[in-house]
């Protein structure tokens, strides 16, 4: 049986001088006369001869190599491998062999050089809904207003940090979460082992959630204003944290004076087709503002405005550059349902605006972090390079509730075994390139979400896998507030509880998984770096490593009965020792011993 290996980092692609060397393994009978490599160079397909390397990696192991002239060709370097014999061929790709030639994006893919932001991939980020994470001590009266929200037509709910939440008024029920209080919990996030936060939008807004924008300029004041989000900026710069902003600009609110439905500044969209903004929003034909999906407090912006463009983000002092620059000086956006922009009330140009508001990021802050939520398929955005990555929930999330929780993303039962997962999971990143992986927003579940154990029901006993699989599949992995210590929630709004500051209501024991699984992505680059190969998938068991340079680790998550599981040969695992660094097993021999309901994760030396 002929096997080959290749991954997309060292030892397999390296860099020497104006050349990429990318080297292919071989291993078993009837092995091909001769190897090419098929790439591109600006588009056109190119065949290179690939030459059999004297010195063998391993004993059994033949080397092919070939070299990209990086001198010309685009930065993204895609391609597979052909074996070629007398009177036959196989090609050789991220999904394995195949009989006839991969699709473009179908490919091994590298980005030399790469333009993305360089940080990302060595961050732990933490998600915060700011109503609900922390009430500051210095909160005043000021922030604990209480006004008419029009959209809900009543007035806002005020409650106790430790009242129950119920389904009542959900987008009108404030706890008193505000950016001070973040800035007063960076010593707990700094002890979890979190590098970087993503918040919830924190611009004027009538709601709690804060994604019906009433100025995109301000800073909401029972957030604590402008004021408390430059101290969170300059406490998170002091402790050596990102800070992330949710950028919404596919709606504004139906309360901003763009569009003032409710007629607080008389000179809005809504009401007067001469307003400065009309042509930001569109409208039918009886003259009524298009919204997003049904929701009148959310009328659609239209890009399709010069004016709006260049108030959102073609201009110096746009909204997208403005907070990235001093003194705010944020990391980057998170862009809200992203996909959906565009003009005419609806999607159309879409790429344009979206990779234009990204360039624009780029422009105040070459290090900005851009990425998009989808819920949908994302390769799109990110094949255009429109996006610096996206939130990982079809690449990542929803294969993972198929394997543990039973479900989807409609919470219809979707039970998946092991080879269907590792197949969902190797089939989204493949025809991204390993740059792009690295960068990917891996999340167990989200503010839009129900929380992961409650997803788990009879089963969270699972839960401890989904947290080693988040720290330790590649993508940056985020912390949805309060998962840590255990917080549950169904779907919105109850995955939007408060946080529980009381100790004796914390799960311990969950905290310091988290805490141990930071520390070792710390600590090993191939969590951080390295190319992943899934070894082992079968019913109730999956085994994948992460390779880089001589660093190895192997991670297995088991969801069902005590077993053994025999690893094939592979000069991936070829190591002197396994060291057992999170969780209980073995490994003798090639032979995994997994405990029942388990996650392991040994590294190599």
């Amino acid at each position: 049986m002929l096997n080959a290996w290749h991954l997309p980092v060292v030892p397999f692609v390296k860099q020497n001088k104006d050349n990429l060397m990318i080297t292919l393994w071989l291993a078993g009978e009837n092995q091909p006369e001769r190897v090419t490599l098929r790439t591109d160079v600006d588009n056109e397909e190119t065949s290179l001869t690939m030459h059999k390397q004297r010195s063998q990696p391993q004993p059994g192991v033949t080397a092919w190599r070939a070299n990209i002239d990086l001198r010309s060709g685009q930065p993204r370097r895609r391609y597979s491998f052909k074996l070629l014999w007398n009177s036959r061929q196989l090609w050789f790709t991220p999904q394995g062999f195949s009989r006839f030639p991969p699709a473009r994006l179908e490919q091994f893919a590298v980005d030399y050089p790469d333009a993305g932001p360089q940080w990302v991939s060595e961050e732990v980020f933490y998600q915060i809904f700011p109503d609900r994470f922390a009430r500051s001590a210095q909160r005043t009266e000021h922030q604990d207003k209480v006004y008419h929200h029009h959209a809900a037509g009543h007035d806002i709910i005020l409650k106790d940090w430790d009242d129950p939440l119920t389904a009542q008024a959900g987008g009108s029920t404030f706890y008193g979460g505000d950016l001070d209080g973040i800035s007063e919990k960076l010593p707990y996030l700094k002890k979890l082992g979190v590098t970087a936060l993503y918040l919830n939008p924190v611009f004027k807004a009538p709601s709690v959630h804060k994604y019906d924008t009433e100025d995109y300029r301000r800073v909401d004041a029972q957030f604590g204003g402008d004021e408390a989000l430059l101290r969170l900026r300059e406490n998170t710069q002091r402790e050596g944290m990102r800070l992330i902003l949710d950028g919404v600009f596919n709606h504004s609110g139906d309360s901003h004076a763009w569009f003032d439905r409710h007629n607080q500044h008389l000179r809005g969209a809504c009401h007067n087709p001469d307003s400065p903004q009309r042509d930001w929003y569109s409208f039918d034909e009886e003259g009524r503002a298009l919204d997003w999906l049904g929701y009148a407090s959310l009328p659609k912006l239209d890009f399709r405005s010069p004016t709006l463009v260049t108030e959102i983000y073609g201009d110096d002092d746009s909204i997208v550059r403005h907070w990235l620059k001093a003194p705010w000086s944020m990391d980057g956006w998170r862009l809200d349902v992203v996909h959906m922009l565009g003009e005419g009330g609806g999607a159309h140009n879409n790429l344009k605006h979206v990779a234009a508001i990204t360039r624009a990021a780029k422009a105040a802050n070459p290090e900005a972090f851009v990425f998009g939520e989808h819920f949908g398929d994302a390769r799109q955005w990110l094949q255009a390079d429109a996006e610096d990555a996206a939130m990982n929930y079809r690449g990542f999330t929803f294969p993972l509730w198929g394997f543990l929780a039973n479900t989807d993303i409609s919470y219809d039962p979707n039970p998946i075994d092991a080879e269907t997962c590792m197949a969902w999971m190797d089939n989204y990143r493949a025809s991204l390139s390993h740059q792009q992986q690295l960068r990917m927003f891996n999340q167990l579940d989200s503010h839009d979400t129900a929380r992961f154990k409650s997803l788990l029901g009879k089963d969270v006993a699972r839960l401890p896998l989904a947290v080693t699989w988040l720290f330790t599949w590649p993508g940056v992995p985020c912390i949805y507030y309060g998962d840590e210590v255990g917080l549950d929630g169904n779907n919105d709004p109850f995955c939007r509880k408060t946080f529980p500051w009381d100790e004796a209501k914390q799960d311990k024991t969950l905290f310091g998984l988290y805490q141990r699984l930071a520390t070792l992505r710390k600590q090993n680059q191939a969590l951080r770096y390295g190319g992943c190969q899934v070894v082992y998938a079968h019913d109730n068991v999956v085994v994948f490593a992460r390779v880089y340079n001589q660093q190895r680790v192997l991670v297995a998550i088991n969801r069902g009965e005590a077993c053994e599981v025999v690893l094939d040969h592979s000069p991936l695992l070829a190591v002197k020792a396994w060291q057992l660094k999170e969780g209980k097993g073995g490994i003798q021999e090639g032979i995994l011993s997994l405990p029942a309901i388990s996650a392991s994760v040994w590294f190599g030396n």
